[in-house]
């Protein structure tokens, strides 16, 4: 297991009924900026939850705030947080709201020449303005991790971001908010905290079985209450382990001891730049050709997967570890999202170019846990992916 360092100093407060606790956690001497996205939450209700737990707080909302969190709607709130002297942010809704809050946060103290440079130069932030957060949403973990992803339409640009000073100081998290999530939103959830997972796992054996373990139970959690979560968004208690399990995929309790990949991630994300498809399936259209194609630097852990996750014991080491790519891809299709590019667009020609040329203009030109995909590799693994 290799060394690390962790700290997440999130307070989570987690179950029924819990957002009228916003009363005592957000502070009453600070101006507040309230942060939501197109309006949902003032026809679930939501809405009115927040707003009269704050209703002994002197607050003013920002609405708006895109799927991708694009950077010129921010800049319209940095300005209002400037302008009003906010001291304190409340991000209402999933994780583009929050994302969103974090890139503010980092923002609102930037004496840099333009707040896009903490995106484009990798700045990391160690202090930002403090902010909470009410989870609307499953999906990204964002509520309990320091990092966030911006997307800028006009430059076609999805960049990340993230430092120890973007940590929500909590989060709300109520599973019956999931009730009013449409079955494609859910869908997308849960897709995107399963491949979370399997960034911090599909690497190679590291000696570390519990952070294996750990994975793999959320794994397998996720797979088992998908059905339910579909058919039945008010079932609490698939809600609530849905939930959960998007928290616990990428709150940084999985990744510490162990390599990464997160080369699907950063390859998905010229897709949602260029093209505009939900994040989620994405990372569905492009993982299972990533997978593919570094099949040799992957097998042990694919075949431990297919055996632990799957049950699949019989067969060789690489046809187990075939067999749960196959797998892995029909869970994806299970959950209704199609897992080739040509089934969201037939303009395609000449896009892996792109994306190589997107990734070399990033500095994203040795992702992976070996630092062997270049531009050219992420190139052939799109191509597969039609």
């Amino acid at each position: 297991m290799r060394n690390f360092e962790l700290y997440v100093p999130t307070k989570m407060i987690f179950g029924e009924g819990e957002i009228k606790k916003l009363a005592n956690e957000v502070p009453k001497d600070k101006k507040i900026l309230l942060l939501y996205g197109g309006g949902s939450i003032k026809k679930n209700g939501i809405y009115d939850q927040v707003t009269t737990a704050l209703k002994d707080h002197d607050f003013i909302e920002f609405s708006g705030i895109e799927a991708n969190p694009e950077y010129t709607t921010l800049l319209k709130a940095l300005e209002i947080i400037k302008k009003e002297h906010i001291g304190y942010m409340l991000a209402v809704g999933g994780g583009s709201v929050i994302d969103g809050t974090k890139f503010l946060a980092s923002a609102a103290l930037y004496e840099g020449d333009t707040p896009w440079d903490i995106l484009s130069k990798k700045i990391r932030t160690y202090k930002g303005l403090p902010f909470g957060t009410v989870l609307t949403l499953p999906a990204t973990g964002s509520e309990m991790n320091s990092g966030a992803v911006v997307s800028r339409s006009e430059t076609n640009q999805k960049l990340v971001m993230g430092g120890p000073g973007l940590f929500p100081e909590f989060s709300i998290c109520d599973p019956t908010v999931v009730r009013s999530i449409p079955e494609r939103q859910l869908a997308n959830g849960i897709a995107d905290a399963y491949t979370h997972v399997l960034e911090q796992y599909m690497t190679y054996p590291a000696d570390a079985p519990l952070q294996d373990r750990f994975s793999e139970s959320i794994l397998q959690t996720l797979i088992e209450i998908a059905p339910a979560i579909l058919k039945d968004p008010s079932d609490y208690k698939a809600a609530s382990n849905f939930m959960w399990c998007c928290t616990m995929a990428l709150n940084g309790y999985i990744q510490k001891g162990v390599p990464t990949d997160w080369s699907v991630h950063m390859i998905a994300h010229e897709l949602t730049a260029f093209y505009g498809i939900d994040h989620a399936r994405t990372l569905a259209i492009i993982l299972p050709s990533a997978y593919t194609k570094k099949f040799e630097q992957k097998k042990e852990k694919l075949a431990q997967y297919a055996a632990r996750v799957f049950g699949i014991t019989e067969g060789n080491l690489e046809e187990r570890a075939k067999m749960a790519i196959q797998k892995t891809e029909a869970f994806y299709q299970s959950l209704g999202i199609k897992t080739r590019l040509r089934d969201y667009t037939d303009s395609y020609e000449g896009f892996s170019q792109k994306v190589a040329d997107s990734l070399t203009e990033h500095g994203m030109t040795a992702l992976g846990e070996h630092q062997d995909i270049t531009p050219h590799v992420a190139a052939e693994i799109v191509e597969m992916a039609y």
